[in-house]
């Protein structure tokens, strides 16, 4: 199709096309004869439509009768909303792909963007286990990481946060995002569709200063990119790919260590390792131990000086839980 010559396949992020082949290529030597499904995210609006078109185009060895298409109605614009979800619905029409389309039944007027992203979420992985779908394909583009990583830096994130949006990202239970327009910027994707005369819906709310993301968008962005004088989008983008590297050899270092067994931190294997490895593995060992913990940051600071030093110790983690260093472990303790 005409689309592609503008925004060709080679265009697209190599590992997370990589990926998709890699899935295609398992399915395939385990003999199954229909692979399963992918999910692709639509909200109707410029990035999500040329990933879908370029998808059904020419995925590496995919049909667009292989795909189903998600699309989560917020109802938080009202007969906007609606029109959304019916052209939507119209796209997919055309181009004879599956669409399933969800609402937002708990919806108010001052909900959040993360309130809004949960519960969208919540519907594509709804979706996803009722079908037996793992890949689910996301429509960020280039922008989105510069506005990411300046809404991470405002709340100090570490290397893991400021790597994200992520090309391919395991989101637990075997699922995987995969986001191969990061490499293009919304510029290049809007000229593109227009080119070939595309057409699609533009959220009102874009326009608004209500949301962090938008004034981020809207205020920041563009005097960040003329204050450097050069591309700031695309260091944006290639400190995203280097923060990612680094993100993934700490993982790697950690789990090299081994000190994580059955609940139990080995504190005296960390003795005399760089800080960020002493937090990272502590991060772990919180998120398996008390996931719903409400720690403030300045909590995990003092027990990571407590890890840190090894000595025993007992450390409040809530109102019913303790962390305690004994014998060299560090433990939870409900009582």
């Amino acid at each position: 199709m005409a689309l592609v010559k503008h925004l060709s396949h080679a265009a697209l992020h190599p590992v997370a096309m990589e990926t998709a082949r890699a899935d295609m290529l398992r399915q395939k030597r385990r003999g199954n004869s229909r692979p399963a499904r992918w999910a692709v995210a639509f909200s109707g609006g410029a990035d999500s439509l040329a990933l879908l078109l370029l998808l059904w185009a020419e995925a590496p060895g995919r049909g667009g009768r292989d795909f189903v298409v998600l699309h989560f109605n917020h109802r938080l614009r009202g007969q906007a909303s609606l029109a959304d979800e019916r052209f939507c619905a119209r796209v997919c029409a055309s181009l004879g792909v599956r669409y399933v389309a969800g609402r937002w039944q708990a919806a108010h007027a001052h909900a959040s963007e993360a309130e809004a992203r949960t519960a969208r979420f919540a519907f594509f992985n709804r979706e996803m286990a009722r079908r037996k779908i793992t890949h689910l394909w996301l429509g960020h583009q280039q922008d989105d990481i510069a506005e990411t990583m300046l809404m991470r830096l405002a709340r100090g994130s570490g290397v893991g946060g400021l790597a994200a949006p992520r090309p391919v990202q395991p989101v637990g239970d075997g699922r995987v995002h995969l986001r191969p327009l990061l490499t293009l910027k919304k510029a290049a994707i809007v000229a593109a569709l227009r080119e070939v005369g595309a057409e699609w819906r533009e959220d009102g709310t874009n326009t608004a200063g209500t949301f962090f993301r938008n004034r981020v968008r809207q205020s920041v962005l563009p005097a960040w990119n003329q204050a450097a004088g050069r591309d700031a989008l695309a260091g944006a983008a290639l400190s995203r790919d280097l923060l990612e590297e680094d993100d993934t050899a700490m993982e790697s270092w950690v789990d090299r260590l081994g000190a994580l067994k059955r609940g139990r931190l080995d504190v005296r294997a960390l003795q005399g390792l760089p800080r960020a490895v002493i937090r990272r593995t502590l991060h772990r060992w919180l998120l398996a131990v008390r996931p719903e913990t409400d720690l403030s940051r300045q909590g995990f600071a003092l027990l990571l000086a407590a890890v840190e030093r090894g000595q025993a110790t007992r450390f409040s983690l809530g109102r019913t839980a303790f962390g305690v260093i004994r014998d060299g472990h560090l433990r939870l303790s409900r009582s």
